[in-house]
């Protein structure tokens, strides 16, 4: 009857819009809603935003400052499909009691049946910020053994406004992505979801000045204790790792070697009039590595910029085996960052240091190789830090264009003999 009764509402009206389309209206899912996505255990919150209808409807996440977009999006029949193809993940949820409920799926997971997911609208929460203590600022994380890369303390950066606050994690790799949030019941609750690597960690202030750490949905999960700095380095506490440093080239007077099909079955070279002579960036990368994705759009801008001076970068792509036929990922990921440089497919990431022998400690995901107009690597920094990182995002950028900007700066060798003659 009740149904009937709309039905003939919508007629006396002389709308021409069916009861069935009425009831998928994008309306009934436009704003903002507290999401959370069950992981390792623990329910990893995040802020997602649906806006639009049909063609335009679109999810953006948040964390921080930094949105992560839907590559498609569609609402039928109560149900939400959110793609984000550039990570080959999807969020599929209905639509009951104003209540989001589905699952997060990553295609190539060993888990088939996703993780659980639910949404809720948002509703702010006051909070008494002056309740809230300071833990803004660089933290250093010291281990008590060396990390997988080799490394013997991390770094944690926080920044604070208000109620909100934003934090990292920096490994030599690059960092965990903004984790946000604020505070609950004498501790930190800071969580991260862009599409990958979902995070919740939780920081303590204890009384001797020092936070705990608990990572409870990462890939490291467990406690670790940050040191101010400033005190880490009185203290003679070990140091986060170098960039700069970690990874080095077997033979610096080496011309650097490489030759990989593009995505479209091509093969190229640094033989190839397209790289030959000029400055070029080559970035060891992989688009299921979430640090990769940061760097990409870093890398999109250093193009625009430099790329009518002579600039040229080509990624060195590791993908795995089942990705390499159709290299889904890829193209979407391409397409999402309009990334203008070239692809190589270089192969799966086990075959890393088979294909790119020429570099001595290569174990992080991107690398990036700064070769001169000579064909020789200048430069090499590992791990990329996003602009979660703050400071270290600062120096990043200042060093890439100053070592992009030297080297664009150099005559070439013909170049150089010529002036001798």
């Amino acid at each position: 009857m009740r149904n009937l009764s709309l039905a003939v509402v919508i007629l006396s009206l002389g709308a021409a819009i069916p009861v069935a389309a009425l009831a998928d209206s994008a309306s009934q899912i436009d704003g903002r809603w507290d999401a959370t996505l069950a992981n390792r255990g623990a329910n990893v919150p995040f802020r997602l935003d649906i806006s639009g209808n049909g063609a335009t409807l679109k999810g953006t996440l948040y964390n921080g400052d930094d949105p992560e977009y839907t590559t498609s999006a569609s609402f039928q029949k109560g149900t939400v499909v959110l793609n984000l193809e550039h990570y080959l993940t999807k969020i599929t949820a209905t639509l009951k009691d104003g209540k989001l409920t589905g699952k997060v799926e990553a295609r190539g997971d060993k888990d088939d049946d996703g993780n659980p997911f639910e949404a809720v609208r948002y509703v702010p929460v006051k909070v008494d910020v002056a309740s809230i203590p300071s833990i803004a600022g660089s933290w250093v994380i010291p281990h008590d053994k060396p990390s997988p890369k080799g490394e013997s303390a991390w770094r944690f950066i926080v920044k604070q406004k208000g109620a909100e606050t934003t934090a990292t994690v920096l490994r030599v790799d690059g960092d965990t992505g903004a984790l946000t949030g604020t505070w609950h019941d004498g501790k930190f609750l800071l969580s991260h979801f862009d599409g990958s690597r979902p995070g919740l960690l939780e920081v303590t202030p204890l009384p001797d000045g020092t936070l705990q750490l608990v990572e409870n949905a990462g890939n490291r999960p467990g406690k670790m204790i940050a040191y101010r700095a400033d005190v880490a380095l009185a203290k003679g506490l070990p140091q986060p790792a170098d960039y700069t440093t970690h990874t080095t080239m077997r033979d610096p007077d080496e011309v650097f070697t490489y030759s990989f099909p593009d995505v479209n079955g091509k093969v190229l070279s640094n033989e190839d009039p397209e790289f030959k002579g000029k400055v070029v960036l080559a970035i060891v990368t992989g688009t299921w590595c979430p640090n990769c994705h940061d760097e990409a759009q870093y890398l999109v801008q250093l193009y625009a910029k430099y790329h009518d001076r002579g600039l040229e970068i080509v990624a060195l792509d590791f993908e795995e085996p089942e990705q390499q036929d159709e290299l889904a990922r890829v193209h979407a990921f391409v397409k999402q960052y309009k990334v203008p440089y070239t692809y190589l497919i270089a192969g799966a990431p086990a075959e890393m240091w088979e294909k790119i022998p020429q570099a001595v400690n290569l174990n992080t995901w991107p690398a990036t190789l700064f070769v001169g107009k000579d064909g020789k690597v200048k430069h090499i920094h590992a791990g990329f830090a996003a602009p979660a990182s703050g400071q270290f995002n600062d120096q990043l950028k200042a060093e890439f264009t100053s070592t992009i900007e030297s080297l664009l700066a150099q005559k070439t060798v013909e170049a150089s003999t010529a002036d001798l003659q």
